[in-house]
């Protein structure tokens, strides 16, 4: 039913893992392979392509839908339907950020001191031109294949550049001085494709699928028993999603609690729950949370 497009590149290696884990496993001949296959009757096709080619493919219908960043739909001025971020990326679940950055011993403070004719340089030109026209400013942009940071000062004057935790901006001597765009990897749909009932509610369902996978990461189930006089003390301690699930036990011998918690803070939380005088304490491994 649906032709999908994946991206390859940096975001390939944890879309795949992600799929995997939603159970829509990618299975291709090779690592170096664009056709790849899902067995799963919502998908026909599969392609990996980079993900900057990714919007405009699936605005002209070429795949029904694909994974990329907001970043290249903005880029690309593609015209798309979003059917939900899925907010991973290749290093942590924080979005990219697509930034103006200077050199740090430059005396420039923010994007109002720079000037007409200042030099830019950046892998996204339509969208620096379309931020500095906004900012009144004229600027000579021009495209960069690679290596963004290293043309300043000699180069460019300024870069706009992605960044994640902007380790590697600082690292390279710059200064970050504006924020041009937050970008989360999408699920995108071809307009005509999300038009029609039965393959929207097919992109629908993978997405249920994979953002519910995406929602399970870094959560556990605990269940635990408890006394009566101690239900409380131990509900307290608990940092569940929603209120937790409590039944009584067989014979008035207490309480069952079951709830999802954090996995960070599992090692201390245990414990306390001892103390408080839960017993039978189990945690359980999650694969997809679907609220």
């Amino acid at each position: 039913m649906l032709k999908v497009v994946l991206p390859k590149g940096s975001l390939e290696k944890a879309t795949l893992e992600l799929f995997g884990d939603a159970d829509l496993v990618v299975e291709r001949s090779s690592e170096v392979d664009y056709r790849a296959s899902v067995d799963d009757p919502r998908i026909d096709e599969v392609r990996i392509l980079r993900p900057q080619e990714i919007p405009t493919y699936v605005a002209d219908g070429l795949f029904d839908i694909g994974i990329t960043g907001r970043d290249w739909v903005e880029e690309t001025s593609s015209t798309l339907v979003s059917i939900g971020e899925l907010r991973y990326s290749k290093v942590t679940t924080n979005p990219i950020r697509v930034v103006l950055a200077v050199s740090e011993s430059s005396g420039v403070k923010s994007v109002s001191d720079l000037k007409d004719g200042v030099r830019v340089t950046t892998e996204y030109p339509n969208l620096t031109r379309r931020y500095f026209e906004d900012k009144g400013i004229d600027a000579d942009v021009f495209l960069s294949y690679g290596a963004t940071e290293a043309k300043i000062p000699d180069i460019a004057d300024a870069v706009v550049e992605i960044t994640e935790t902007g380790r590697a901006i600082r690292a390279a001597g710059l200064r970050i001085i504006d924020t041009v765009l937050v970008s989360y990897t999408e699920l995108l749909a071809n307009p005509i494709a999300a038009a029609d009932p039965a393959k929207r509610h097919a992109m629908n369902q993978l997405y249920t699928l994979l953002s519910g996978t995406l929602a399970a990461r870094g959560q556990v189930l605990l269940k635990l028993n408890v006394g009566g006089s101690d239900l409380e003390k131990v509900i307290s301690l608990i940092p569940s999603m929603k209120a937790p699930t409590v039944a009584e036990l067989f014979g008035h011998a207490g309480f069952a609690v079951e709830t999802v918690v954090p996995r960070k803070g599992i090692n201390t939380l245990i414990p306390m729950l001892v103390d408080a005088g839960a017993t039978g304490i189990l945690e359980l491994p999650l694969s997809k949370i679907i609220p």
